[in-house]
């Protein structure tokens, strides 16, 4: 497996950061995961446009888009497999082992790996919540050991992910998702001011279906009639289980799911 470090191609293994990164040091840096569909990089433009929101608030140089989109290419074509999910991270580069900000240029890597089947259909919910007036409220930054910690607890109630309410106690998002419902045949999901991450598969279901965004109260997952996931690897998916409640996929999802699927038949670079 080859990486794309700093603008060249590397092999896995050889691959090095100094100790003294900042996305290592004090998890400095933000990223983006995407997938391939008929070996081209999903939505690639949308993807970058949000990495540079995250850079921007992070405050952290921005890498010329026309790098990042040869580094996605590269990695694609020496990638030995079929369908692939790529990650780039840009990193504060190297400065003190501390909060203090980072002194060198930043660091870029940008790897192509497996994409593996899609997560099974079930979620916990979990007590800790999303900070939604935080400096890294709707970013996509490698701080990311919230996640791993509520993940590991869905992981051990044998799901496959979590979901917050923020500070308020409204319907927030995954660790790695944004979370709709339908009630009473109406689609609704959070909207950003929740402190949810700016998806883009979330922005692309958006522009093909009719849904509304408005707060909701954590605890609609215990009465809405159908709950489904977006993100970039698992696309529309309903929910089957939520805790220790049941539920099916029902009409609603399957037809946004259905046009989502249309969508990305027509192009992939939406």
């Amino acid at each position: 497996m080859q990486v794309w470090l700093n603008g060249n191609l590397v092999d896995r293994a050889e691959a090095r950061v100094p100790i003294d990164d900042h996305g290592l040091v004090v998890g400095d840096g933000a990223f983006e995961t995407l997938r391939t569909v008929r070996g081209q990089p999903l939505a690639l433009t949308r993807h970058l446009r949000r990495l540079d929101r995250s850079l921007d608030a992070l405050a952290i140089p921005r890498p010329e888009a026309s790098d990042l989109r040869r580094g996605v290419h590269e990695c694609i074509a020496a990638f030995d497999g079929d369908e692939a999910r790529v990650r780039i991270t840009v990193t504060g580069g190297q400065g003190p082992l501390g909060s203090g900000a980072p002194h060198g240029p930043a660091t870029v890597i940008i790897a192509a790996g497996e994409l593996k089947a899609r997560a099974e259909p079930t979620a916990i919910t979990v007590p800790w919540t999303r900070n939604e007036r935080g400096a890294l409220a709707g970013l996509k930054t490698t701080s990311y050991a919230e996640n791993v910690r509520a993940l590991r607890s869905a992981n051990a109630a044998g799901a496959s992910e979590a979901l917050f309410a923020n500070t308020v106690d409204e319907l927030c998002e995954g660790t790695g998702t944004n979370v709709f419902v339908v009630v009473d045949g109406v689609c609704l999901t959070p909207p950003l001011s929740s402190g949810c991450l700016a998806g883009v598969t979330r922005e692309l279901v958006l522009e093909v279906a009719d849904i509304t965004e408005q707060p909701l109260p954590f605890d609609v997952l215990q009465t809405a009639d159908e709950v489904f996931l977006t993100s970039s690897t698992r696309d529309v998916q309903g929910l089957v289980r939520i805790d220790d409640r049941t539920l099916e996929v029902g009409p609603v999802t399957t037809q946004i799911a259905a046009g989502f699927d249309a969508l990305i038949a027509e192009t992939t670079d939406p």
